[in-house]
């Protein structure tokens, strides 16, 4: 593998279709397309500035490296990406990408972030202002996680989470298979026209959530004081420990709460086959 360090470079393609390559220290100023159609390379102590990094790359590790604000959009239609250690300050980062794999990161501006993924794993990671993260991206493995911004995983499929916070309005709407595992969900309107969700020991907070869904499983989970309205129009078998504000014309299936219910409201708007068992 041939090393380059410590050197700058600018403008448009200064490495376009190198292969085989180690950037230590290494500068890539304003421009475009300086990784373009690349394969096997690894980064360590680099900094990013130019946008649409590395389009097209086969195979890249990226450790300690920094992607500034002005990076935007740096890896697209790539695969095989291990990112370690990494500050991001750039938004639009992963489109339409294979094989993700993200440790100790840290994205402090993730809009439109991972959006038509396959194969994505994060790890002790923290991602903010992170709107639409996660859209039509399947088959993650999230572990110890934080975000902060709205609309997380929409229309995901197959997605695994566990020790998490998501603070994420309208987070998982229309998701399928997706299972959660010892965390905290906070924002209004969760995971409404969900499929197959299933949640563990965790907490939900928000207004109406958990609407619209379709075999949801709720197993030892806790719904916060403002979480009312739970269940309209769902299919739900769930145990819920401690109080719950309201529930409202929840489909069919069962709902055990150990505390107490605020108000169970089943009116003329119900749907069939409209056989919940709320006890």
């Amino acid at each position: 593998m041939r090393i380059i360090k410590d050197k700058e470079y600018g403008g448009e393609r200064p490495l376009y279709k190198e292969t085989g390559i180690r950037l230590e220290g290494v500068t890539i100023h304003l421009g475009e397309s300086s990784l373009k159609e690349t394969a096997d390379i690894e980064a360590e102590d680099c900094l990013f500035e130019g946008k649409y990094v590395l389009w097209e790359c086969r195979g890249f590790k990226v450790r300690r490296c920094r992607f500034a604000e002005t990076a935007r959009s740096s890896l697209w239609y790539s695969s095989d990406v291990l990112m370690e250690d990494c500050h991001v300050d750039a938004p639009k980062m992963f489109r339409r990408m294979k094989g993700i794999t993200l440790r100790r990161c840290l994205f402090t501006n993730a809009q439109e972030t991972l959006w038509d993924c396959d194969g994505v794993r994060i790890e002790d990671c923290t991602i903010e202002n992170a709107d639409y993260l996660g859209m039509h991206t399947d088959n993650v493995s999230i572990l110890r996680y934080h975000q902060e911004g709205n609309y997380a995983f929409q229309q995901s499929r197959n997605v695994e989470i566990r020790n998490a916070l998501l603070n994420s309005k309208d987070a998982l709407w229309e998701c399928k298979d997706v299972t959660i595992y010892d965390s905290e969900i906070n924002g209004e309107y969760f995971a409404w026209y969900s499929q197959n969700l299933r949640l563990v020991r965790c907490r939900v907070t928000g207004t109406q959530p958990l609407c619209y869904c379709t075999n949801l499983q709720m197993e030892d989970c806790t719904l916060g004081d403002d979480a009312d309205l739970c269940f309209e129009y769902s299919s739900v078998h769930a145990t819920l420990l401690g109080d719950v504000h309201s529930i409202k014309n929840p489909t069919s299936g069962s709902i055990h709460v150990e505390g107490r219910i605020g108000q169970l409201i089943i009116d003329q708007n119900q749907k069939p086959p409209a056989d919940c068992i709320v006890t």
